[in-house]
């Protein structure tokens, strides 16, 4: 059965991070589109966000049904996750999309250690579709990190004028059609 699982970034502060999937950015729009269109979509809440730990998030995800016709989605340090444990895992999956994806750790060493590993480019051979949402404003480590990204996993790119980091505040808009066209082309 097709399924699609959500993962967000990581948040600047523990308060803030309650406010994770619930009612952040684009994430509940998109999976209010979903199952709306009878596609079952998880947004599960990532162990101590502000403060990311691979092995943390790995052990709540892996509650998540991960299967062939699986559409895995990440934003920002959800990104970085995904494709490691894609490449820790090597599930095969229907469509991996990277919403603003970011790989640069430089704020603390426990996010450095969430971000420092190789990315493993089987994870191309894995994929029927890899896509990826930037951003022609988005940070300069931003578009460093999609490059990586990119270079390591092919895939297509999607660049959107004004949406910065894919954040409310930056798209003044919870709405994400573009990523809905993605995740069921033929329905939208």
């Amino acid at each position: 059965m097709k399924n699609v699982i959500i993962v967000h970034g990581c948040s600047s502060a523990p308060e803030e991070s309650k406010e994770y999937p619930e009612n952040k950015h684009w994430m509940p729009w998109v999976r209010d589109q979903l199952i709306a269109r009878g596609i079952p979509t998880t947004t599960p809440l990532m162990p101590e966000s502000w403060m990311p730990n691979y092995e943390k998030w790995k052990a709540e995800f892996e509650k998540q049904d991960v299967g062939e016709q699986t559409t895995l989605i990440g934003h920002s340090c959800g990104c970085a996750f995904l494709v490691r444990w894609l490449g820790d895992s090597k599930k095969k999956i229907d469509k991996l999309i990277l919403v603003a994806p970011w790989k640069i750790g430089t704020s603390s060493e426990e996010k450095k250690r969430f971000y420092d590993y190789p990315i493993d480019e089987t994870i191309k051979s894995r994929v029927n579709k890899i896509i990826m949402f930037t951003a022609d404003n988005e940070e300069r480590d931003g578009k460093r990190s999609l490059e990586m990204y990119k270079n390591a996993l092919g895939g297509t790119v999607i660049e959107l004028k004004g949406r910065g980091h894919y954040t409310y505040e930056d798209m003044k808009t919870e709405e994400f059609p573009e990523l809905l066209a993605e995740v069921i082309p033929s329905q939208i």
